[in-house]
């Protein structure tokens, strides 16, 4: 028997949809492709119709008049409008020349040491722990430890990343609560503060920047005689800590839950550990960190499902595309050997994520080495999503090495 979908509104979504949102995105992609909610914006299922919209110059990303009606005057508001994901040509593209400098094969192979030197420290100390929590002992340690080198965050306060990291994405739900939005406009406030003073002292000490450290070729990079300003630094080394941090984050603790789930695979990946390129797209396709997107159609555009009318607000629900199984055969299964695998994780388009890359190479040393590290991984008690439907990844993963 067929779900009924035809009062699903993703803005009345509830803890169901987000513990498993696939029985209802299955059934909107075969059913209503284009789905409209009660507010008249729409619900984006097939891979075919979301890449067009991620490609297309007719779809906007701004969305200053939305965030304010959401958020009103507030830190939240004064963040998401100016960081780089939520804006366009020609704004957009300076900042991400700009920003791009964090991200140059030269800043990269800096990196790749420090990676593997990271994921080998804490593997030692998991292997002395033999049970721990995935997320907190692990998963969330290397992102932390890299965006703070990028950005010379202190270690004192490396502890509070993920935190800031989920109240402000958190306040891009849907659905969001009020007392959530307290703690994004904090987290906003707090890290912003201490965004400043990290700015300021780098400004004024340019020669003293650490092995990894971009924010030196943040505050002084130009393009075409512009610069960063003081807020646009702050506000973009937030984005680049949400950008970098909770999906390197869900990344890892997805990948180790999928193993955990498919015990054949994890044991394929053991086997033949050279699979692990393939293995990180696949885990990338099958539980997007972000999960849903959005877009602003500009005016009106054909889409292969049909066509959206200018002034449309468009939810584009990536963890559908990527089990599109007109794209994907056998979408619901985990295939660690799946190729080709042109899943949407890092959308495409001029927003196509910035930091990518350096995504793939914390996830391929992380979960490479975990996998042949500790043989013997196992679960050890039931793990917790965290409470979001944009993004998907674990609260906590409960698991045993011995």
């Amino acid at each position: 028997m067929a779900l009924d979908i035809s009062q699903f509104d993703l803005n009345k979504i509830g803890q169901s949809f987000i513990d498993d949102p696939h029985p209802v995105l299955h059934a909107l992609r075969a059913q209503a492709p284009i789905h409209e909610n009660a507010d008249g914006s729409v619900v984006l299922t097939r891979f075919d119709d979301c890449q067009k919209v991620y490609q297309s110059r007719q779809m906007l990303s701004d969305k200053t008049d939305a965030f304010l009606e959401k958020f009103g005057d507030t830190p939240l508001y004064q963040h998401h409008t100016t960081s780089l994901v939520f804006n366009d040509p020609p704004y957009h593209t300076v900042v991400r020349k700009l920003l791009a400098g964090a991200f140059t094969p030269r800043k990269l192979a800096e990196f790749t040491p420090l990676i593997d030197r990271i994921v080998d420290q804490r593997l030692d100390h998991l292997a002395e722990l033999g049970q721990f929590d995935m997320i907190d002992d692990f998963a969330k340690v290397l992102p932390t430890e890299i965006i703070s080198f990028m950005l010379g965050i202190p270690e004192s306060i490396r502890g509070d990343l993920r935190a800031y990291s989920l109240s402000i994405l958190g306040a891009l739900d849907a659905v969001v609560p009020p007392e959530r939005l307290i703690e994004g406009n904090k987290a906003v406030e707090e890290f912003g503060a201490i965004l400043n003073d990290l700015i300021n002292f780098r400004r004024n000490n340019p020669e003293g920047a650490a092995e990894g450290e971009v924010l030196e070729a943040l505050i002084f990079g130009e393009i075409d005689g512009r610069r960063l300003t003081q807020e646009e630094l702050i506000q973009n080394c937030i984005f680049l800590l949400n950008a970098g941090h909770e999906t390197t984050t869900s990344l890892v603790g997805n990948s180790v839950g999928i193993l955990l789930n498919h015990p054949d695979q994890h044991a394929l990946l053991k086997a033949e550990p050279e699979l692990v390129d393939t293995a990180i797209e696949e885990f990338l396709r099958f539980e997007s960190p972000l999960q849903i997107g959005n877009r602003l159609a500009a005016e009106d555009v054909a889409l292969p499902s049909g066509v959206i009318p200018k002034g449309t607000y468009i939810h584009t629900s990536i963890a559908a595309a990527n089990r599109d199984p007109e794209i994907f055969a056998n979408p619901d299964q985990v295939d660690i050997t799946r190729k080709p695998n042109r899943h949407l994780a890092f959308v495409t388009g001029i927003h196509v994520c910035l930091g990518a890359t350096l995504a793939r190479v914390e996830g391929r040393i992380a979960i490479g080495k975990l996998v042949q590290r500790f043989p013997k991984l196992r679960a050890n008690g039931d793990g917790s999503l965290v409470p979001l439907a944009r993004f998907r990844g674990y609260a906590s993963l409960p698991v045993s090495v011995t």
